[in-house]
């Protein structure tokens, strides 16, 4: 029986080439494991792919879209906040990084242009490259998908606006 699952996890290997991402700084951090574990094997209609490194994770064809746990997390910024609110009333704040922001993820300049992404207030950050070709509405609808993962890590910081500041 061992045998019989080992095979199954080789033949399922056998797919897509593994995506080649570089870690997260803090890549190591125990919630990331947790972070991954809490990632759907489905991403829309897309299908998981294997990465080359420690706490990341893909979906799609290349460019796949892809989520890094433990990229440094960005600090108070002017770049557009998107809240993403769950029907249960949970919600995450993702930073949409700007091409010519230094945290831009290299990844996410291949192709036709992407979207990318990287919580606010949680410590280790998450980031998420939704590359054009995979976008058929919103790009931040595969945000909510990943929001139960993203909210594995606590948040100790939330975005304000404008209206929020006295």
């Amino acid at each position: 029986m061992l045998s019989l699952v080992a095979g199954a996890g080789l033949l399922a290997g056998c797919g897509a080439p593994a995506v080649t991402l570089a870690p997260g700084v803090a890549a190591a951090d125990p919630v990331c494991a947790r972070v991954l574990q809490a990632t759907p094997d489905r991403l829309g209609a897309l299908e998981r792919r294997s990465t080359s490194a420690q706490a990341t994770t893909a979906w799609g064809a290349d460019p796949a879209v892809t989520l890094r746990c433990g990229v440094a997390p960005t600090g108070p910024t002017t770049d557009r906040c998107v809240n993403v609110e769950r029907p249960d009333g949970t919600s995450v704040d993702w930073i949409q990084l700007e091409s010519d922001d230094p945290n831009y993820p290299a990844n996410a300049a291949e192709g036709a242009g992407a979207w990318a992404f990287v919580t606010y207030g949680r410590v280790p950050a998450v980031e998420v490259v939704v590359p054009a070709e995979h976008v058929t509405g919103q790009p931040t609808a595969f945000l909510v998908d990943l929001a139960p993962a993203a909210e594995v890590v606590p948040a100790q910081r939330a975005c304000v606006g404008v209206g929020d500041v006295p």
